[in-house]
């Protein structure tokens, strides 16, 4: 997949911590997996999957997220990347796209940045000296939000690192004189202290055993198959595909406009979750033949781009419902799932700043009343996005995916000619008649979005820090939803967001048999698993919306009370 890089002696050099964080400082894109440093910097622009997926994991043991998102195979190309080996158990920093702040110290100035490894007669193997220094980047990342917070020096990121943080410590200052908490603050500071009631201490030890349970249980995973497609599965869907397609083909050829329309709206609902599939490499595991099978279906059946889908939704499985960098709640200024918006925030995947603006001020005090009718148009967004990443060349140019971009390019030639002049322009007579018929096909694919949205907008939008483990921000920031088998077709495994993003790879017709073995194990580690019926887990959206709306309504009294003074910057 990527261009051979040299073995060498000094693979198996150990570097301390500081050389690391020296190295980082310096602009390496430094990432431990399996004990292993590796120097991605080369492979950053090639990297199918995009580069903040990447930039997110810089200063991180990425283990878990390389091992849930990547074949063996490809974690074998990784390693060419190998530049030393760590000692021990590694204790994350904050990645610098995160803001995390890294020194780069004089007696340390001799580790290797430009070479591709370390000379063994440069490396210090003097034993760690961090330990009684402060590390610039372990710091809270709720920190910077939480005004009202107060943190206390503690051990819960590691060892004796005199400037760990630990969250579980953290209290919430009474307010005083000279410190006016907003509403808004004060909701998100409720967020997070409930969130270190009802979830295991961030304490190493507790997190390491949750790790430990979760290799476990990935384990049992693979002994019971379950990443084994089930292509009987696939051919009924192929089945369903078919018989959409035929349906709204023949009632376009008998002028039903409408029945056409609503035929191929399902059918664009339901290719989604295969689409979905392949992005993961659930379907064929090989990453060239399922991407491929994305492609076809997103771009020449659908329109939209997989690459740009896979690109955005990486980000979101690795930072999920982080309120500046997950974009898949970065809607403003139509939503906030958090009053953490309000301040404009800056999001790191699109490189700028969610102007918390007077149209956002307006918007969002109705948002609860908006979601559903602005989800039905959800799809003509998805264009737009597509648009950006095929044209303007978003993707890789070079590597294992160069060629994606212009088969993509292919697929939205092929579909506005079949779907654009043939369809819309040639078979229907009116222009009436033609906008009816496109507004009503999109339309129809909004469950997509609901559920897409379900799966995250109630859930918890506070950042716990670097302490958290994989599996359990995977579980506190997601739902499942609960529905009898016979319909799981219509849902297409979206259901299962939780299963799914512990195990991403696995095929969507197993997530319901793996439901069960996540249970036990949530039940075992201690962790609240969240499983609402449809129509709760939309209630809970829609209540998430609206409080976050008061709190927006709230904000606005505040400010005209207290004239163009900026509340927050009363703190």
């Amino acid at each position: 997949m990527a261009p051979a890089q040299r073995k060498n002696r000094f693979q198996d050099t150990i570097l301390t911590r500081t050389q690391i964080e020296a190295l980082i400082a310096q602009g390496r894109k430094i990432v431990i997996v399996d004990g292993r440093v590796l120097k991605t910097d080369a492979w950053l622009p090639y990297h199918p999957g995009g580069d903040k997926a990447i930039l997110h994991m810089v200063g991180r043991d990425a283990t878990n997220e390389v091992k849930a998102f990547h074949s063996p195979e490809s974690q074998q190309v990784m390693f060419r990347y190998q530049i030393g080996k760590i000692e021990g158990q590694w204790r994350d920093f904050v990645p610098p796209i995160q803001s995390g702040v890294f020194e780069s110290r004089e007696e340390h100035a001799s580790v290797p940045c430009e070479a591709e490894e370390p000379q063994a007669e440069e490396v210090d193997d003097s034993s760690e000296q961090d330990s009684s220094k402060a590390s610039s980047p372990l710091f809270d990342p709720a920190e910077r939000a939480y005004s009202s917070l107060r943190k206390r020096r503690g051990s819960a990121a590691g060892a004796s690192d005199s400037s760990a943080t630990s969250l579980s410590d953290m209290e919430l200052d009474e307010p005083t004189s000279s410190t006016k908490v907003s509403p808004a603050d004060d909701m998100t500071a409720r967020e997070l202290q409930h969130d270190l009631e009802k979830y295991p201490s961030l304490d190493p030890t507790t997190q390491a055993d949750i790790i430990a349970k979760y290799k476990r249980l990935d384990t049992r995973i693979r002994a019971e198959g379950l990443y084994n497609c089930n292509y009987t599965a696939y051919a009924i869907e192929a089945l369903r595909y078919t018989t959409l397609a035929a349906l709204s083909y023949y009632c376009l050829q008998t002028h039903h406009f409408t029945l056409s329309a609503l035929f191929l709206g399902m059918l664009w609902h339901q290719l989604v979750f295969t689409v979905h599939d392949a992005g993961h490499m659930g379907i064929t595991h090989n990453y060239q033949t399922d991407t491929t099978i994305g492609i076809l279906i997103a771009g020449f059946l659908g329109g939209l781009s997989c690459c740009w889908w896979k690109r955005n939704h990486n980000v979101h499985h690795i930072v999920t419902n982080s309120a500046e960098h997950d974009p898949d709640i970065q809607h403003m200024p139509f939503f906030a799932v958090t009053p953490r918006f309000f301040s404009s925030l800056k999001s790191t995947y699109y490189d700028r700043v969610m102007t918390f603006d007077p149209v956002a001020k307006f918007m969002l005090k109705y948002q609860h009343y908006m979601y559903y009718p602005i989800l039905t148009l959800g799809r003509f967004n998805l264009y737009v996005l597509s648009w950006q990443y095929i044209f303007l060349g978003q993707g890789p140019r070079k590597g294992p995916a160069w060629w994606h971009r212009y088969l993509e390019v292919a697929g939205q030639i092929f579909f506005w000619y079949w779907f654009g002049y043939l369809v819309v322009y040639k078979s229907i007579p009116t222009n009436g008649q033609r906008f009816a018929f496109v507004m009503l096909s999109h339309m129809i694919t909004a469950p997509v979005h609901v559920q897409i949205t379900l799966s995250h907008f109630a859930m918890s939008t506070a950042d716990l820090g670097v302490a958290e483990s994989f599996p359990q921000r995977m579980l506190r920031t997601t739902m499942d939803v609960d529905c009898p088998a016979w319909l799981d077709f219509f849902h297409g495994g979206l259901q299962f967001q939780a299963v799914h993003h512990l195990f991403p790879r696995m095929p969507r017709h197993n997530l319901r048999r793996c439901q069960k073995l996540v249970m036990e194990f949530c039940k075992e580690v201690e962790i609240p698993y969240a499983l609402y019926g449809f129509a709760e887990g939309n209630g809970k959206v829609i209540g998430r919306l609206g409080e976050v709306a008061q709190q927006a309504r709230i904000l606005a009294e505040c400010q005209r009370s207290m004239g163009p003074l900026d509340v927050f910057e009363q703190h």
